[in-house]
């Protein structure tokens, strides 16, 4: 068993579990927290792949604004509806039996195809030929989100500041 399968493993471990939490938790905070973790697992996961600028968009963009946006949604909630926000899990047994359902049918999916697929050689890396598109082609694309997040960050801050 190589060091690679042994890290797979554990991060596999680590993103089930805050996966599990973030459903399972009735903080809704906390469940944003688990989610965070569980994003930063994927990008672990995207860098055993040899995909390092797909690890970096994975914290940057998902851990990264996604949760703090999430954050902001959950702390200006709370204060405009004037109380704690819990989360419900009301079908567990449900989502549980379509989950397992799912399961099944991936690893059957999975199970049909070789049991070791070889591995390709590394094409070498292509971060800078993906920069050079997101600064080409999908500069406009690139600067809209980015005016839209901002725009949306100082929305939040308008409606959280205290009437003082």
């Amino acid at each position: 068993m190589t060091g690679e399968t042994v890290a797979f493993w554990v991060v596999a471990a680590a993103l089930l579990a805050s996966s599990l939490a973030v459903v399972l938790t009735p903080n809704l905070f906390h469940a944003v927290l688990y989610l965070a973790a569980a994003l930063v697992a994927t990008g672990l996961v995207f860098l055993l792949l040899d995909a390092p600028f797909l690890f970096g968009v994975q914290l940057l963009l998902y851990a990264g604004g996604v949760v703090t946006i999430v954050v902001f949604a959950i702390m200006l909630t709370e204060r405009l509806v004037g109380e704690r926000i819990t989360q419900a899990s009301r079908h567990v047994f449900n989502g549980g039996v379509v989950a397992a359902a799912v399961f099944v049918a991936v690893a059957g999916f999975l199970l049909q195809g070789p049991a070791t697929p070889p591995r390709p050689p590394l094409a070498g890396d292509t971060t800078v030929a993906i920069g050079r598109a997101l600064v080409g082609p999908f500069a406009v694309t690139l600067e809209l989100l980015g005016l839209l997040l901002v725009a949306a960050l100082l929305g939040a801050l308008y409606l959280a500041r205290t009437e003082e």
